[in-house]
């Protein structure tokens, strides 16, 4: 029995936008083959090079690449024909050969090569990939094509009167093959008036992506692995640029939306689907500035961020804007409900802006995330309190940390401290001592998440206020909660 030869797209450059089925398969091949030029390097590879193990590894060496030569054809045929040669003699022998190709293997890949010379005699599967042209438009945020427009794929190898002429006659376009045929191709969106339109997009979606305006590019530093983008024409018309200049028109018309949005404690992972959503589909971002640094650059977004304690002011700016026909993100840490941008928005909404449509998307908290990090100590009742005395007077903290720890419940004490507030961590230890067991856990969790994280179970008794600052959420356990030797703690859910 024969093996089986696969044709696999490994996506543009980011090993996460493979397909499930491509990882699988490049886990369990006998062979995996590879293109490259004469230096060895291999970018379909690399986007593998996680999933490679035991297998067996072809090769392909190009025998020219951009070179000038007499047979260029001759030669690229012959090789093709060598390859070719090597993959069946694995497939014969009954090895499974799966051969990698950036983006699709059927858009513009040279898998395409051996799978003419190698799928009439041996059982063949191509598996489909995300090409450099979508992942180019994802980056840059703007639409390809909508409604009844056309997209045409272009080579930049095309002489550039030709790509001229197909430029002008298309709605929207993708520009392949860039590199050194750039400065031909720049000419020919010049020729079509097509320029000013044009994207320039290097490398999508991998850590060394740069996007610019095509006409601002310098030719000697345009790598092969970049894509020319002239995106929809219908799109530009519905940027938030354009409704700007009619904002006198919205003003009258149904107004835009207002979405707080929980971005969790830190990690990219933590942020849920509906918050992503949330983010992709807004016009605007406002927040505190710390907060808009985590929400991925979007060129379509306009961003505004602001100083940590002017929350009314933010929330009626963002209304202002949805107000004129906008859809508005205000981003939160954690959950925007707790302690956050939730309450000051639909406060000022249901005031000042009560035809303005307002919604929450929740977030994994704080106290989730620390609480996640030692095991469960809010398994039973808990209580979230704010230490912080800017909106409350430190009478009424201390009656509901008393209140809390009479009834013995958990409780997460968010806000504990900051430079401007220094001994409420203190304060609130002393009163809970007078309820609390001086054993009773602890957890001091600070920057969750976040590149400085520190997350430590100490006694009550031991907790010292100078090691609390604003970063920090402290969990106080009850009575029955438990600090065994394995260094977990947790809240049974049965009290008593």
């Amino acid at each position: 029995m024969t093996g089986r030869l696969y044709g696999v797209g490994v996506g543009p450059g980011d090993p996460s936008l493979m397909t499930v089925r491509a990882v699988d398969l490049v886990r369990g091949a006998d062979v995996v083959a590879y293109h490259c030029a004469r230096h060895g390097r291999s970018h379909a590879r690399s986007i593998v090079a996680q999933y490679l193990g035991t297998q067996t590894e072809e090769q392909l060496t190009y025998p020219v690449t951009t070179e000038q030569t007499d047979d260029y054809q001759g030669r690229l045929d012959a090789f093709y024909a060598e390859a070719a040669a090597r993959l069946a003699a694995h497939l014969d022998a009954g090895r499974d050969v799966v051969v990698i190709a950036e983006g699709d293997p059927f858009f513009y890949g040279s898998y395409m090569h051996l799978h003419k010379r190698l799928a009439d005699r041996f059982p063949t599967e191509v598996v489909p990939g995300v090409t450099s042209v979508s992942a180019a438009a994802a980056s840059l945020g703007r639409p390809l094509v909508e409604r009844d427009e056309v997209l045409t794929v272009l080579p930049g190898t095309l002489p550039p009167d030709e790509l001229a002429a197909r430029l002008a006659d298309t709605d929207a376009a993708a520009v392949m093959k860039l590199g050194r045929t750039f400065t031909g191709v720049r000419a020919a969106l010049a020729t079509s008036g097509r320029l000013d339109e044009a994207f320039y997009v290097e490398r999508a979606s991998t850590e060394t992506e740069r996007t610019a305006a095509l006409a601002d590019v310098d030719p000697g530093t345009v790598p092969y692995f970049s894509v020319g983008i002239v995106p929809s024409r219908v799109h530009a018309d519905t940027t938030p640029a354009a409704r700007a200049e009619t904002a006198e028109v919205i003003a009258g018309r149904t107004p835009g939306e207002v979405v707080v949005v929980g971005l969790g404690p830190g990690a990219r992972d933590r942020l849920t689907p509906e918050a992503a959503a949330a983010l992709a589909w807004a016009d605007d971002v406002v927040g505190y500035a710390t907060y808009t640094a985590r929400v991925p650059p979007n060129p379509r977004q306009r961003v505004h961020a602001s100083d940590n304690k002017v929350e009314s002011e933010r929330a009626a700016f963002a209304l202002d804007l949805a107000r004129s026909g906008h859809r508005v993100a205000v981003v939160s840490s954690g959950d925007p409900g707790v302690f956050a941008m939730a309450s000051a928005v639909v406060e000022v909404a249901a005031d000042d802006y009560p035809d303005v449509p307002v919604r929450v998307v929740p977030g994994v908290s704080a106290a989730q995330a620390v609480a996640a990090r030692v095991g469960a100590p809010l398994g039973h009742d808990y209580a979230m309190i704010s230490l912080s005395d800017r909106l409350k007077p430190w009478e009424v903290v201390e009656r509901r940390l008393a209140a809390v720890a009479d009834a013995d419940m958990a409780m997460a004490l968010y806000n504990p401290g900051s430079r401007s507030r220094t001994w409420q961590v203190e304060a609130a230890r002393d009163l809970l001592l007078k309820y609390r067991d001086p054993s009773t856990p602890v957890i001091v969790g600070r920057d969750v998440d976040g590149p400085e994280e520190s997350v430590r179970v100490v006694r009550l008794a031991d907790l010292v206020p100078g090691e609390v600052d604003m970063r920090t959420l402290l969990i106080v356990g009850s009575s029955s909660t438990r600090w065994p030797a394995t260094g977990t703690v947790y809240t049974p859910r049965r009290h008593g």
